[in-house]
C-alpha cells in the first residue's frame, strides 16, 4: 500500500487497465469464483502505480487506503479457479494498455522514428521472479531509417528494467490502432493452475532500449 499513488512506472501517455467483463477477451466472465460481478478499474494512471487486482479478502485488506482516496472497499472480481476441484485464489484479470487521445498508428509511428527497429509480435522471453529484469524477442523485425522501413532483421532481442523500459515509452498508438491479443495458458500456483487472459495493446515507440543480436558467432 505504501506505493500506490507513488511508485512512477512509466511516461505519462501509460495507462493500464484491468478488466474482467471486456468483450471479446478470453478471460471475460459475469461473476468470478466468490461471486464477486467485475469491474474495469486502473491499474496504472498516467504512469503511476494506483491500484491492485483484488479477491474479496485482499480488497478488505486495502480497506484503509481505499477510504482514504474516496474508493469503495470492493474485490475487482479477480478471484478464479480454473475448475470445480481446485482452491481458487487471485489471478490477473485482462490487462491492457490505454490507447492514446490522438489518431496515430503503427504507419505513423514508424514515420515519427528517424533510426530504429520495428517489431511484430512476441518471441522467445526471459524474466526475473520480480518482474523488474527482462529479454524479450519478437516474430518479425524492420529496420527503420528515416521514417521508413528500410529492410528486415533477424536475432533481435530486447534488454530492459521494467521501469526504465516505460519511462522511455515516447508515443503510443490511438484508438483505431488498438488490438486485443491473449494466452490461454498463464501458469501460477501450487499446484499450477491455468488462467486464460487477453491483452489489449496500440503500437509503441521507445528510445534508447538496450538492443542485442541474439545470433550465433563462429
Amino acid at each position: 500500500k505504501d506505493v500506490l499513488g507513488k511508485l512512477r512506472i512509466g511516461t505519462d501517455l501509460l495507462n493500464i487497465v484491468g478488466d474482467r467483463e471486456q468483450p471479446g477477451s478470453l478471460g471475460a466472465i459475469g461473476w468470478d469464483d466468490e461471486a464477486v460481478k467485475p469491474v474495469k478499474f486502473d491499474i496504472i494512471k498516467n504512469g503511476v502505480f494506483v491500484d491492485y487486482q483484488t479477491t474479496r479478502e485482499q480488497a478488505t485488506m486495502m480497506s484503509d487506503y481505499y477510504q482514504s482516496v474516496g474508493k469503495p472497499v470492493r474485490s475487482y472480481g479477480c478471484s478464479y479457479a480454473q475448475s470445480w476441484a481446485d482452491v481458487q485464489f487471485q489471478r490477473m484479470p485482462n490487462v491492457s494498455m490505454v490507447p492514446g487521445k490522438n489518431d496515430d498508428t503503427w504507419e505513423s509511428m514508424i514515420a515519427k522514428m528517424d533510426k530504429g527497429i520495428a517489431i511484430v509480435g512476441d518471441g522467445s522471453f526471459s524474466i526475473d521472479q520480480q518482474r523488474y529484469n527482462g529479454q524479450f524477442a519478437g516474430q518479425v523485425f524492420y529496420e527503420v531509417k528515416g521514417g521508413k522501413i528500410v529492410g528486415q532483421l533477424k536475432d533481435v532481442a530486447y534488454q530492459f528494467r521494467t521501469p526504465d523500459f516505460w519511462k522511455s515509452l515516447k508515443a503510443i498508438g490511438g484508438p483505431r490502432s488498438y488490438h486485443l491479443g491473449g494466452a490461454f495458458g498463464d501458469a501460477k500456483g501450487q499446484p499450477g493452475q491455468s488462467n486464460s487472459v487477453s491483452h489489449g495493446c496500440v503500437p509503441s515507440l521507445f528510445q534508447q532500449v538496450n538492443i542485442i543480436n541474439t545470433g550465433r558467432t563462429a
